[in-house]
């Protein structure tokens, strides 16, 4: 199932021609990013969640701003744009460390890729990381409060019923890991943060346009890489975000090791690679010093 896409539903395409993945490289960078001037009283969070972007990619993206206070005028960055973590498989790639959810699936004989934020789970009840499928689709799903947060939340009831008050929102896509899936919310401005019990929230408009495109028995890759190296037009790019888990002991071997298998003979900047490792803006930067011609 692979629907023509609904305008301004999600970060990609922002419009038909950047649906289609060009470049053949399994890397590569995709969208375009766009600036947005602060009005008087607009928080962050605010903006993140009109301008269907997770909150912590937002921040990131904007370091130097106050979240709560930004200055009205300040230009901020909208960042549309993005490395496609490969290989390019037809399906869900979810990528924790950036908190985003890749859709990619075929038509017409090209790829078409939907991006969208996610929250993920917390410290403790991390999301579960590896390859699964969908294996059930639900709509207005009644929750059935788990043991453990029962007992941290005492006060809630066995089952919360559909509604607004439903922490699920309106769609349930279930993972084949039983207990694990992608859902919508009922609290919203906690997409694109640590903030969920192991599952994936999406936007209440993101997740019923992702629920519309995908069937049971979809592959589902979830993916922890902080760190990503990706390919257009002949020119490479550095993507990083911060390493919450603290797993790359040597980020910068980590960006040597995909420009390695990306094939890529041409000089790198690395004073432009430490600079992002060092602030881990989550936005693609030019590394190469000059393009490389396909062949």
């Amino acid at each position: 199932m692979c629907l023509l896409p609904s305008p301004l539903l999600c970060w990609y395409p922002q419009s038909a021609a950047e649906a289609f993945l060009r470049d053949a490289t399994s890397s590569p960078v995709i969208g375009m990013a766009e600036t947005f001037s602060v009005t008087e009283g607009e928080t962050l969070t605010q903006i993140a969640r009109a301008k269907g972007l997770g909150y912590n990619g937002l921040v990131r993206a904007n370091p130097g701003v106050d979240p709560w206070l930004p200055e009205p005028g300040l230009p901020l960055l909208l960042p549309y744009t993005g490395i496609i973590p490969g290989p390019l498989i037809p399906g869900i790639t979810v990528n924790l460390a950036e908190m985003r959810l890749y859709h990619l699936c075929l038509e017409n004989g090209r790829l078409r890729v939907r991006i969208y934020p996610v929250g993920v789970g917390i410290p403790g009840r991390e999301t579960p990381e590896g390859a699964f499928t969908i294996s059930n689709r639900i709509v207005s799903p009644t929750w059935v409060v788990p043991p453990d947060i029962g007992r941290e939340r005492p006060e809630l009831p066995g089952t919360v019923p559909p509604g607004p008050e439903n922490p699920l929102g309106g769609f349930w896509l279930g993972l084949s890991r039983a207990g694990y899936g992608i859902h919508g919310t009922n609290e919203p401005f906690g997409v694109g943060r640590r903030v969920s019990h192991g599952c994936l929230r999406l936007y209440p408009e993101d997740i019923r346009d992702l629920f519309e495109r995908v069937e049971i028995g979809t592959p589902v890759r979830i993916l922890y890489q902080p760190v990503k190296v990706g390919l257009k037009n002949g020119i490479l790019f550095v993507e990083v975000h911060p390493d919450y888990s603290g797993r790359l002991t040597d980020p910068r071997a980590d960006v040597s090791r995909q420009i390695e298998e990306l094939g890529w003979k041409g000089e790198i900047d690395w004073k432009a690679v430490d600079e992002e490792i060092g602030t881990a803006r989550g936005v693609p930067r030019v590394i190469s010093r000059q393009a490389i011609a396909k062949k």
